[in-house]
């Protein structure tokens, strides 16, 4: 049968990140891609010059379309940026799916642009990390659901992930591509164990859309039936890989989005 994943997330008009980055990567992992969008964004390599929320109850009409005829093996939820639509995705995933979801707090834009309001943070925390089978959070990420510093190092970053274990997902990656060193470290933590996954830091300005990139990744790797553990690894490599063929493409003037078709072009 074929792999099915769908992204509910924000469309980024410059194609690198959100809705066009989760669609490419399915693509690139031979998992057919569906799509739910809860906003439309302004934005080019350069930031994000604005951002129109889709009203909640389309969100929620959205994924009822598709539960309704796809046989969905995987979600993966990106931008949501107010309490209504997070509340709409909740509620869809109550009533329509039981499967493995993919959670991407998606915060803040690598422009530094906020996505997300402040009051969405709250009911983000209690409507879907409890649904989530895996969170994914960037070193900030984690810092601003916990209202803590950024973590600085790996025994920080397994505290913090450990933390985000209590608001009821069944696990936690979080991304070290912030920080620094040699290594890019990411740490997936369960209630029972930790991975450590580390690959070499590449110095890109062609990072952009990363986080949805490797979120979506894992979903696609979940869809065809990989255990989490396998489908983090097997991201993991992907989203290095497409990094590192990020400076063969020459898009925009600022800061470009990864190679997600590294293997095919």
């Amino acid at each position: 049968m074929t792999a099915i994943a769908l992204t509910i997330a924000g469309s980024d008009s410059g194609g690198g990140a959100g809705i066009q980055a989760d669609l490419k990567t399915f693509s690139a992992l031979g998992v057919y891609g569906a799509s739910v969008v809860t906003a439309l964004t302004a934005q080019n390599t350069l930031g994000v010059q604005g951002i129109h929320d889709i009203p909640a109850d389309f969100v929620r009409l959205q994924m009822h379309s598709v539960f309704s005829d796809l046989r969905v093996n995987a979600v993966k939820i990106g931008m949501l940026s107010v309490p209504e639509t997070i509340l709409a995705v909740a509620r869809g995933l109550a009533e329509d799916y039981a499967g493995p979801v993919v959670l991407d707090p998606v915060m803040v834009a690598a422009s530094g642009d906020s996505l997300l309001t402040e009051s969405a943070i709250s009911t983000l925390k209690t409507a879907l990390l409890p649904r989530a089978t895996i969170l994914t959070p960037n070193l900030p990420e984690a810092a601003r659901l916990l209202g803590c510093p950024v973590a600085r190092s790996e025994a920080e970053m397994l505290d913090q992930a450990k933390r985000l274990l209590a608001f009821g997902s069944g696990a936690v990656l979080i991304k070290g591509g912030h920080g620094e060193g040699a290594e890019a470290v990411d740490l997936l933590v369960t209630a029972s164990a930790t991975v450590r996954l580390a690959a070499p830091r590449i110095p890109s300005r062609n990072a952009h859309g990363t986080g949805c990139t490797l979120s979506s990744a894992i979903a696609a790797g979940l869809a065809k039936g990989l255990a989490l553990e396998d489908a983090t690894r097997a991201a993991k490599q992907y989203v290095h890989a497409a990094i590192a063929a990020a400076d063969r493409l020459d898009i925009g003037a600022g800061h470009g989005p990864t190679h997600h078709f590294h293997a095919i072009w």
